[in-house]
């Protein structure tokens, strides 16, 4: 008798039950039928097509200010004050029409400093500026 139950026990491995296996694939089929449309939030945007420069960028074209934390400005890495920022900016814009404006700010300054360069740029036809940022390290 002993033979004969020992067999049915291993006869009864042989099989897998796969009813926990599709509860599963349901359960994260719903989980993300639900999560998907909470992941794409923002504007319904059309965006214009990038492409290359119309010219290749120059460093004489280039002028880079500075804005540390407590409002401090430097002109390509030279102190100054707002009004000489501007003043400069737009002699450098007269002798080269292609000046290009890159902007660094503290991430800890005020963004008013920040706001007044970019405002005196535009009042004065500079459109050419970049907000710089560094990459996040991964």
């Amino acid at each position: 008798m002993r033979r004969a139950s020992s067999r049915n026990q291993l006869v009864t491995l042989s099989e897998i039950n796969v009813t926990p296996l599709l509860d599963l694939a349901f359960v994260l089929l719903i989980i993300f039928m639900i999560t998907t449309p909470l992941l794409e939030q923002g504007l319904d945007l059309s965006l214009p097509k990038g492409g290359r420069p119309d010219q290749p960028l120059k460093r004489d074209d280039v002028r880079t200010v500075e804005i540390g934390r407590g409002g401090s400005y430097l002109l390509d890495r030279t102190p100054r004050s707002l009004d000489q920022v501007e003043a400069d900016l737009v002699a450098a814009f007269q002798k080269n029409p292609n000046t290009i404006v890159y902007i660094r700010a503290d991430e800890e300054g005020m963004n008013k400093h920040l706001y007044a360069v970019i405002e005196r740029c535009q009042q004065r036809g500079i459109t050419r500026f970049s907000l710089r940022t560094t990459l996040p390290r991964k």
